[in-house]
């Protein structure tokens, strides 16, 4: 039966179905972190940063050597231990405002432009009072928590792999060692909370 043929009703429940078909592929294509692309894991995401973050973390990787905008957005990636990853769309026009107050100048070289402090930007960053702002995403009370979710994220790799290829004996035994590790987790908390308390 053609489409020409088919009454509407029909026609607009294919295309739903078929819809949901390209979304379930699209969520199963690739993955992150060893995770299926969608899976939301239980760790916290990016921290809450400010356009005032944005702006002195610039002007501070500024006053060690000039840089391009790509090499801005890795090196505050790299010194927020990977918990900061900014986007271009937070960068560059940050940069644009910066150049606009004369706070930073650009100038190119093979086609890139690098961005270097004023002698006003390079006293806001004498006069700043705080530490750069990454140094709040990568130390601190947080202290360890890129690493363990690394190490959640592995583990959750690896519990996939069981699943998809693992024998039924070995599931069971993953589930096992899942379930007690999950219980000595929460330990870890109950032993905290006694301490506090006693």
């Amino acid at each position: 039966m053609s489409y020409a043929m088919t009454p509407p009703w029909v026609v607009s429940r294919r295309m739903m179905a078929m819809k949901a078909g390209r979304s379930r592929r699209g969520r199963d294509r690739g993955s992150r972190n060893g995770f299926p692309m969608g899976f939301e894991p239980f760790f916290p995401g990016k921290p809450k940063v400010s356009r005032g973050d944005v702006r002195i973390a610039i002007l501070h990787l500024l006053a060690d050597e000039p840089m391009h905008g790509y090499q801005i957005m890795q090196e505050l990636n790299e010194r927020s231990g990977g918990m900061w990853r900014p986007s271009p769309g937070s960068i560059y026009p940050t940069l644009q405002l910066l150049s606009d107050e004369g706070l930073i100048q650009a100038d190119e070289h093979d086609g890139k432009k690098v961005y270097r402090l004023t002698a006003d930007g390079q006293a806001i960053v004498e006069s700043a009072e705080e530490a750069p702002p990454w140094e709040r995403f990568g130390t601190g009370p947080n202290d360890g928590l890129s690493d363990l979710r690394d190490v959640g994220f592995q583990v959750g790799a690896a519990v996939m792999e069981v699943g998809r290829s693992g024998t039924e004996a070995q599931i069971a035994r993953a589930h096992q060692i899942l379930e007690q590790t999950r219980k000595d987790i929460y330990r870890i908390l109950a032993d905290d909370e006694e301490g506090e308390t006693s």
